[in-house]
């Protein structure tokens, strides 16, 4: 599984920032998973020119530029830190 994340990645609190919300959600699930971090934050000014061309990967895979999303090994996109979260608790990783 992959999740994109913006340049923050998983860092910070999970509160007020989304991909830290869905890194967190993912880890207390007991997930590994690869992350991809993706430029241009949304609200900087400086990065809106670039943005479209960050965030290609992003856009074909979930019809957004937003992150995070998650792909699951099977292609399954869920996009938006909300889902990502609900998916996590409603499907925690197998112990072994």
């Amino acid at each position: 599984m992959v999740l994109y994340t913006c340049g923050q990645k998983t860092h910070g609190p999970a509160l007020l920032h989304p991909c830290a919300a869905a890194g967190k959600a993912l880890d207390d699930a007991g997930y590994e998973y690869e992350l991809k971090t993706v430029g241009s934050y949304r609200l900087m000014p400086w990065t809106r020119g670039n943005r479209d061309e960050d965030r290609r990967e992003v856009r074909e895979l979930s019809g957004t530029n937003e992150v995070p999303i998650l792909v699951l090994d099977d292609g399954e996109v869920i996009s938006d830190s909300r889902r990502i979260v609900k998916w996590a608790k409603e499907h925690p990783a197998a112990r072994s």
